[in-house]
């Protein structure tokens, strides 16, 4: 006969199986000729419409603070580069998702001395001034960074890590609440960390490089910059990485990763 522990750890392992498969498997994109085909997991307490709207309703707050400071899009000849650059890879979106190319894309300059730039769910884009202050990129190189940053809302990489959160936050809860044990609670936890936030935290950056590479040169700028543009933003500061790559680790696998990209890409370039 199940003692009462093993009926209740059973119990527990059910609950956190069942939250976790709420997280059903979704291919958000094509492959294009980079070939990502992941399998994410999303999660049907959160959908991309709700995700959009938050996002949505947080750039518009993050554009009224800039405007009232007198930051948004200004200096006006940097913003006018950026939304042109952009303009021309958010045109190649369709390659990888078709519906992308109906979004209500904004793309708008933020003066603020940080090294940094994001895409938010839906294509709400900004682009920090210390990118281009600090960095005195190439158009190339700012394709390469744009069209990174393009391919993690392509993806719906935000959506996908609230989901593995949600998912996993909610079910380790369940987990501690049943067994009353915090050890088992911390094992989960740790084995979550493993099995969710390393591996696909490093997957979405691979897949956002590689896809950003193909947008670039799809829209005419050379895909090799990628890999100048992140070589300069690992030497920018002495003093430590810039905000972008506090959350976009550089490497020299990644480096090496992004040079066989632009290369499996180039003749894509060289078609233009």
């Amino acid at each position: 006969m199940m003692t009462r522990r093993l009926i209740r750890r059973l119990g527990s392992i059910l609950a956190v199986s069942g939250l976790l498969a709420a997280c059903a498997p979704v291919q958000t994109t094509r492959s294009g000729l980079v070939g990502v085909q992941r399998p994410q997991y999303m999660t049907s307490l959160v959908s991309e419409a709700q995700l959009e709207q938050q996002a949505a309703q947080q750039y518009a707050q993050v554009l009224a603070q800039a405007r009232a400071q007198g930051a948004l899009d200004t200096p006006a000849a940097q913003a006018a580069r950026v939304q042109n650059i952009a303009r021309r890879l958010i045109a190649q979106v369709g390659v990888f998702r078709p519906d992308a190319a109906a979004w209500n894309w904004e793309v708008h300059l933020l003066r603020s001395p940080d090294v940094n730039a994001w895409c938010m769910p839906g294509g709400k884009m900004a682009v920090y001034s210390g990118m281009i202050d600090k960095l005195n990129p190439t158009d190339d190189e700012l394709a390469a960074v744009l069209g990174h940053e393009i391919a993690h809302a392509l993806r719906e990489h935000a959506r996908e890590q609230v989901s593995q959160q949600m998912a996993t936050g909610i079910g380790l809860s369940v987990l501690a609440a049943v067994t009353g044990s915090q050890a088992t609670a911390d094992l989960g936890s740790t084995l979550a960390n493993v099995m969710f936030t390393l591996p696909n935290s490093r997957s979405h950056e691979t897949e956002a490089d590689r896809m950003g590479v193909e947008l670039a040169a799809r829209a005419g700028y050379d895909p090799h910059a990628a890999v100048s543009l992140w070589q300069k933003m690992g030497r920018v500061s002495a003093g430590g990485p810039p905000e972008i790559l506090s959350t976009h680790p550089s490497s020299q696998s990644r480096i090496q990763d992004l040079e066989r990209a632009a290369q499996q890409v180039m003749p894509l370039y060289q078609k233009r």
